[in-house]
């Protein structure tokens, strides 16, 4: 049976942690809950009995153990003891940073019955994608798939990041009648990340905007970027293209997603820029991108304009 006042954050996404934590807290402030703290590597014997131990006259209370990975056997049986019965009015939170260390204790405590919260890093582009969607509309907006994307591309490397940007560009858009953070308004506030990124290059040559490629190239690569990934941007790009180009045009785009191994917004993306493509623009575009991805990864003396040339050829492909 679930304990309800025990609780268990895993996970090495601390974001993510400190929010459940705070959701926990919520409440329990509004009572006057105490809070004590412990790091789980210097929790000595005896503590964790002295923190959870009856009081006559305290109300609500709060224990927390940080990095309970690192919790010493000793007082892994201490806190075990007191889990198969604990107090309602106090309410224990646990924050384990995920892996292999402490599995055993861990699973003695599910066996005994926790509620358990998931904070594990979000690493695919379609999970952050989705994360920030979601967080856009707990503060009241809506941001549209490109919009996503093209945030995560700006500033997709860190979670605590990715929200801070959200709201920031939230407060700083005009809603003008609509909820919706557009792509545009991303662009306009992160121009220099986004229209660096790699996936800006590649769509600007799938497109046929031959100079905005070369630019946005040049740009990433003065500001680190590997010319590799960029030609792995157009690789994936192309590949978009060429796999729904041969799928049914009348299909929605949902119904397809799970066919074709693509997000619907990638598929939707992806029929917006078909037009002006062939199977022997396709064909062209994909031998240039092979060409130049032998040559950024060593097979030839300069990445810089072998990605460039493979720019001028996907580009011209398209109407070609």
């Amino acid at each position: 049976m679930t304990k309800e006042v025990v609780y268990l954050c895993i996970g090495a996404e601390q974001v993510l942690a400190d929010r459940a934590v705070e959701k926990i807290l919520e409440p329990l402030k509004e009572k006057g809950a105490t809070n004590t703290q412990f790091d789980a590597p210097d929790l000595e014997v005896g503590q964790f009995s002295d923190a959870t131990a009856p009081s006559l006259f305290s109300g609500p209370r709060v224990v927390t153990i940080r990095d309970l990975q690192d919790l010493a056997e000793d007082a892994q049986a201490e806190v075990l003891r007191y889990c198969e019965n604990p107090d309602p009015d106090i309410t224990l939170i646990f924050l384990h940073k995920g892996g292999v260390k402490g599995k055993a204790f861990l699973t003695k405590l599910r066996k005994i019955g926790i509620t358990e919260i998931g904070c594990e890093p979000i690493k695919k582009e379609n999970e952050k994608i989705d994360f920030l969607k979601t967080e856009a509309l707990t503060i009241g907006r809506k941001l549209t798939p490109d919009a996503a994307r093209a945030l995560v591309a700006a500033v997709g490397s860190d979670l605590r990041e990715m929200i801070s940007a959200l709201h920031q560009l939230s407060s700083d858009s005009q809603v003008s009648g609509s909820t919706a953070i557009t792509e545009e308004q991303v662009a306009v506030l992160y121009a220099g990340r986004v229209e660096a990124s790699g996936f800006a290059v590649a769509d600007a040559a799938v497109e046929g905007r031959l100079g905005d490629a070369l630019l946005s190239a040049r740009q990433a690569i003065e500001t680190g970027t590997d010319p590799v990934v960029l030609v792995n941007a157009l690789a994936s790009v192309v590949r978009t293209l060429a796999k729904v180009g041969t799928a049914g045009r009348t299909a929605k785009s949902f119904e397809l997603a799970g066919v074709l191994g693509l997000a619907p917004w990638q598929i939707d993306k992806a029929r917006r820029q078909l037009p002006g493509w062939n199977g022997d623009g396709i064909t062209t575009a994909i031998t240039a991108i092979a060409h130049a991805d032998s040559q950024v990864k060593g097979g030839g003396a300069d990445p810089v304009y072998a990605l460039e040339v493979a720019l001028i050829a996907v580009a011209g492909a398209k109407n070609g």
